[in-house]
């Protein structure tokens, strides 16, 4: 009865937390944007205590809120229908954000995370401009924590209590989706602060060179966790899901995939404002959209608009009312960022041919491919509302309208990164490039003529892939002068190694697409046990199928030995899986791992003849693409740790001014 009462206590003391860190929000959205605005030191400096506070009462709150996860405290309404006693202690711990309600009280959290990070090393801003970020960042803690208190509490409890739960999504109990769901969100909720930085400077009526250097480590650690988030969603789709494929563009897949891209354009448009004081409006109108697409993505995933295979929820109220927050905040940041347009005058001047048109176009094919994918997914929706008809766009559609313009960013963007600012020629860009794009286009043409009867994307990708990763060492290595000096180059600032990565990472992530989508091979059939069949080269038997119990499954297990030339490669286990307590089936496919191909095996039912459906993928390149993934992030994180970069650097330069208001 004791440790009763003491669960009982620790999950009221959460609900009461959340509901101070309400008021705490209310308060650190108004005081300190008013002393702004009335120059009252005192007020302003409430900003900084108020985003500390919140954050540690949200924090106790999403703590209680596992700890009854972890203890199975079915007296919660949450725990009973997304946990159970014999799950796994990890997904006990992942089923807290695996649902609705536990994750936007991770969502909130991450919000109040990053206005106490802007808090804690925001201290050389202008007083007035770091008031009115943590106002805005505070005023979208009051929203969210209004849409959690009012339409999706974690923790209300029920009377009478069951004796066990009713299991998390069999789909979600997995290390993949154990940890997308944060670094997700570390992603959306991160561009809040490229948004709280332009809707501040808009308040302020003054965007500079300093402020384009202030936005730039929100805006890349936003898309750093994003792209780390998105790749191991994909990877997820790819092994979990049994279908072979690592990305379907499905909703919601595509509302994480929308806000990256327009991410990664507002990094590259914070540069030209840094270094040339040029498309101001057109950075600060990408920090406004980039949110308003998380917002967007966040509305996709729980307003129940669009079915996906991992939406949250199906709920059209909670839908409206996320709806209005976006509507809200989206709305207030446009009508602002019109009435402030005058003050965005650009002062920098450049010709056609430089590295800020190569930036100008860079940016813009971000734009319009996030575009195009926006358009393919609700496009089905505005067919049903407008015009009655029940429309599905796929992957011939995404692809075919997606991918023209990934080539030509493809193109550009090692030529662009080697052009100087304000004017350049692209004959004198091109000069130290010309031997790689010769090698690049050779190595396309090998890949053409290797494959037969197969599209060009194969050879496009070789071709792409080669040119973004070889133009990235050339680029870095004429930063070390005329004649290349090793010394030099690993003393080069830490920015210009993670661009060389990111780019580098890029290219590899494109040359693994392109080698999956065109050189697979696919092989559907009856296997019986103890017979050899051969796929793709491979020599593959199914000795034996057993049924096994899991910690909270049941499972039939394939045993298939994978062999090539008379020797053996492998071992490989795929399974079938049923979940007894949720009454649901997974399918876990068996993959041999390999930098050049992996051996994808699923099995399936039992066949009448005796023998088992056996699916087998050869899938050359797959991990190129999460190598791939992974050297983007890391180059991210390298530039995200040049000290150029910091907010102190850009903040002393601000300093001497007299703020404008």
């Amino acid at each position: 009865m004791r440790l009763i009462y003491k669960r009982n206590m620790l999950t009221e003391l959460g609900h009461f937390s959340l509901v101070l860190a309400f008021l705490v929000a209310i308060l650190q959205a108004t005081l300190p944007l008013y002393g702004a605005w009335r120059r009252d030191s005192r007020l302003m400096a409430m900003a900084e205590p108020a985003a500390n506070a919140q954050f540690l009462l949200i924090a106790f709150s999403f703590a209680a809120l596992m700890y009854a996860f972890i203890v199975s405290d079915f007296s919660l309404r949450l725990v009973v229908l997304n946990s159970h006693s014999a799950k796994p202690m990890l997904y006990k711990i992942s089923g807290t954000w695996g649902n609705h309600e536990g994750s936007m009280l991770l969502w909130v959290l991450i919000v109040a995370l990053f206005g106490a990070t802007a808090a804690w090393f925001g201290g050389n801003l202008p007083p007035s401009l770091r008031a009115r970020v943590l106002a805005v960042q505070g005023a979208i803690g009051v929203a969210f924590l209004a849409f959690i208190l009012f339409t999706s509490n974690p923790f209300v409890r029920l009377a009478v209590p069951p004796f066990d739960g009713q299991d998390l999504n069999p789909l979600l109990q997995d290390p993949g989706l154990a940890f997308h769901p944060p670094f997700l969100y570390l992603g959306y909720v991160g561009l809040s602060m490229a948004f709280s930085f332009a809707v501040a400077a808009l308040i302020e009526g003054r965007v500079d060179a300093a402020w384009g250097r202030w936005v730039r480590p929100w805006t890349l650690a936003a898309w750093v966790f994003l792209t780390i988030g998105i790749a191991l969603g994909s990877w997820w789709a790819y092994y979990e899901l049994g279908w072979g494929g690592f990305w379907f563009w499905d909703p919601v897949e595509n509302a994480s995939f929308m806000p990256w891209l327009l991410a990664a354009a507002l990094v590259h448009s914070a540069i030209v404002v840094e270094k040339r004081e040029s498309l101001k409006a057109w950075t600060i109108l990408l920090a406004i959209l980039a949110f308003g697409f998380s917002l967007i993505g966040t509305f996709i995933v729980r307003s129940g608009l669009l079915t996906s295979v991992h939406a949250f929820a199906n709920d059209p109220e909670r839908g409206v009312f996320i709806l209005m927050i976006m509507g809200f905040f989206m709305g207030g940041a446009l009508i602002l960022f019109a009435l402030r347009a005058g003050a965005m005058e650009a002062r920098g001047v450049f010709g056609m041919v430089s590295r800020e048109s190569a930036l100008v176009a860079n940016n813009v094919l971000l734009a319009v491919s996030c575009f195009v994918v926006f358009v393919g997914t609700m496009w089905p929706l505005v067919a049903e509302m407008f015009f009655d008809r029940k429309l599905s766009v796929g992957p011939p559609f995404f692809n075919m309208a997606f991918t023209p313009f990934m080539v030509v960013l493809g193109l550009i963007l090692p030529v662009g990164a080697m052009m100087p600012w304000k004017r350049g020629q692209v004959v004198r860009a091109m000069r130290p490039l010309r031997y790689v794009f010769v090698l690049a286009l050779a190595l396309g043409g090998l890949a053409w003529a290797l494959q037969t009867g197969r599209s060009l994307v194969g050879p496009m990708g070789a071709f792409l892939g080669a040119w973004l990763v070889m133009g990235a060492i050339v680029d870095l290595a004429s930063r070390t002068g005329q004649k290349f000096n090793a010394g030099r180059l690993l003393r080069l600032p830490r920015s210009d190694w993670g661009k060389a990565v990111a780019h580098g990472g890029l290219g590899i992530t494109m040359l693994g697409v392109a080698g999956l989508t065109s050189w697979q091979s696919e092989d559907i059939r009856v296997a019986q046990i103890g017979a050899p069949f051969e796929v793709g080269g491979y020599t593959l038997t199914l000795d034996n199928v057993e049924q096994l119990e899991g910690p909270n499954y049941l499972s039939t297990m394939g045993f298939v030995t994978l062999a090539k030339d008379g020797s053996e490669i492998a071992q490989l286990r795929p399974e079938k899986r049923i979940y007894p307590v949720a009454q649901m089936p997974t399918t876990e496919a068996a993959i041999d791992y390999n930098l050049a191909r992996d051996v994808y095996v699923v099995i399936g039912d039992a066949q009448q003849n005796g023998g088992w459906a056996v699916r087998t993928y050869i899938k050359p390149l797959t991990n190129w693409i999460w190598i791939g993934c992974g050297l983007m992030a890391l180059g991210g994180l390298l530039s995200l740790s040049d000290r150029r970069f910091r907010v102190a650097v850009g903040a002393r330069k601000v300093q001497k001014q007299v703020p404008a208001e």
